[in-house]
């Protein structure tokens, strides 16, 4: 079983969990003729083809730290990815880091519905509420309230989806990763445990 990381910095695992973020976009390494489908996979600039990481219906496991999960520091844990033994839980390199986990171990999964690629300024409102963008209001009593939407972590309120996902995406990918409007994979997913 594969695992897949969201952010916690922004509460995107959070969110997941919660069932606010059904959606994920991952930046395709290599650049995409066309976008269009072809074969099992996707055409690369170079004519070789590129698979997405995950395909439809497969199951993957939500990455969430040792520690975070609150399983026992003192106990034993053999690491089947070739990390090694640990005499206690706490040692291991899961403990604090998520990247590190084995996925047999986690209690959180998804299922991958739908893939499709796509420019990451594609995106629609309507996704950008699927990526954890969430509807709110700002304002006072005394002057008005207006619709506004955020990203966990941020009081600045945006007047579109768009804006709240594209100063998201620049947190958590990197600066200026909206302006070079690459490539992405586009994973839609359901919670299952």
């Amino acid at each position: 079983m594969k695992k897949i990381m969201f952010n916690d910095k922004y509460s995107l695992t959070q969110a997941v969990l919660d069932g606010r973020k059904t959606m994920t976009r991952r930046i395709s390494k290599e650049q995409i003729r066309n976008s269009v489908f072809w074969k099992s996979g996707y055409e690369s600039i170079h004519g070789y083809e590129i698979k997405p990481i995950y395909k439809i219906s497969e199951l993957v496991a939500i990455a969430q730290c040792y520690e975070s999960l609150g399983m026992n520091p003192e106990i034993a844990l053999n690491d089947r990815d070739g990390i090694g033994f640990y005499t206690k839980t706490k040692f291991a390199p899961g403990w604090k880091n998520k990247m590190f986990v084995r996925a047999d171990l986690m209690p959180h999964h998804i299922r991958i519905t739908d893939i499709k690629i796509e420019r990451l300024q594609d995106i629609s409102d309507e996704d950008c509420l699927k990526e954890g963008i969430y509807k709110g209001q700002c304002g006072s009593v005394d002057t008005h309230f207006m619709d506004a939407y955020y990203y966990k972590g941020d009081i600045q309120p945006y007047c579109t989806p768009r804006d709240a996902f594209a100063e998201l995406i620049d947190k958590v990918s990197g600066k200026g990763t909206w302006a070079s409007d690459p490539y992405v994979f586009v994973y839609e997913f359901e919670l299952i445990d």
